[in-house]
């Protein structure tokens, strides 16, 4: 499959097709349903199954014992396209989301309703791009007329076309083809790709039988780095900012954690990811965790009313992406900075 391909569907479809996806995923968890049974408050996370803070304060039950008057329901997602279609079937109020769904999130004339308001980690060496050995490519050039797998609208994604700009390679001349994590490490033992861009756990199975020829570290030094980020629902922010306080002081806590107590951070990863402990801490050090006083600094993401670094680099995400044809327009950095909420920040990172 060519990586030429249309802007992409519209709203409406998108729409369409997450509450087609979510009545099966999220079954009972009503969008309009801000109290549960018995008037409890839901709150709906959406998380993905990567070594992170996020995975911490999951199996810590950090945030269920800080909220003990919520209902909590973690929601685990394949990739950062997945998680849009659910914003937009307003089934989620927090998420994990990488920095480039999220610029295609807020492209074009009917952004989905959702603010960065946290960084979860700085993608390193926990996304790669990994040949098959028996393929003969030993650089991103030797990419050119070969099957390449990765999730389309991901990270992973983003950073494999920019390493085909940076290496002079048009989308064109490779057969780009979007699969989600399982499905190309299953496309891999069977043969049928020669190289992937992907993420972990997926990514150390590849590593396996292949060989790395770059990385979203090496990636972002260039010049185009990309990031987990973590987003709430405008209707959230409307309705309860003080949970989304609360939600950013756990993720903190998780952060400060990973840094003071690595034993236990490997021991709940690996309880979250079913792998051993000795996996789960290869697997964490091979991303950038950043202090909570780094996230709200302005090398990253900023206080209000001073957004950091991170508004230039969302922005630039956009215009790349707009570039390639990923999307119908970049998004202007007035509408990037629209879409932070930092509010109190500082103060709940303390």
């Amino acid at each position: 499959m060519s990586r030429s391909r249309p802007a992409g569907p519209s709203r409406r479809t998108l729409l369409a097709g997450a509450l087609a996806a979510l009545s099966v995923g999220v079954t009972g968890c009503s969008s309009d349903d801000a109290d549960g049974a018995g008037g409890a408050k839901t709150l709906r996370i959406g998380y993905f199954a990567f070594p992170s803070g996020d995975l911490i304060v999951k199996n810590r039950r950090l945030l269920e014992k800080a909220l003990p008057d919520h209902k909590i329901t973690w929601i685990k997602f394949d990739s950062g396209a997945s998680v849009n279609q659910a914003f937009l079937g307003k089934s989620l109020d927090i998420a994990a989301l990488g920095s480039s769904p999220f610029a295609r999130g807020i492209s074009g004339a009917s952004p989905i309703p959702y603010k960065v308001a946290f960084i979860l980690d700085v993608a390193g060496e926990n996304e790669a791009l990994v040949a098959r050995k028996e393929s003969g490519i030993t650089d991103v050039a030797g990419l050119k007329g070969k099957k390449v797998a990765t999730p389309f609208a991901s990270t992973s994604h983003y950073s494999l076309l920019a390493a085909l700009d940076t290496a002079g390679v048009e989308a064109s001349e490779v057969q780009l083809i979007d699969l989600q994590p399982q499905a190309i490490l299953a496309a891999w033992q069977r043969g049928d790709i020669d190289a992937a861009y992907v993420w972990l756990p997926t990514l150390d199975e590849l590593r396996r039988t292949g060989v790395q020829i770059t990385s979203s570290k090496e990636i972002g030094t260039a010049g185009k780095p990309t990031l987990d980020l973590a987003v709430v629902s405008d209707e959230l922010i409307a309705r309860d900012p003080k949970t989304i306080d609360v939600w950013r002081g756990v993720q903190a806590d998780a952060l400060r954690r990973i840094k003071s107590d690595p034993d236990g951070s490997v021991k709940a990863i690996a309880a979250e990811l079913g792998i051993s402990t000795e996996d789960a801490g290869a697997q964490l050090s091979q991303g950038v965790f950043l202090t909570p006083e780094e996230v709200s600094s302005a090398d990253w993401l900023g206080t209000d009313g001073a957004p950091g670094k991170l508004l230039a680099y969302v922005t630039d995400t956009g215009r790349f992406l707009a570039a390639q044809k990923q999307v119908e327009a970049a998004p202007t950095a007035d509408a990037v900075s629209a879409a932070f909420y930092l509010k109190g920040l500082p103060d709940v990172l303390k």
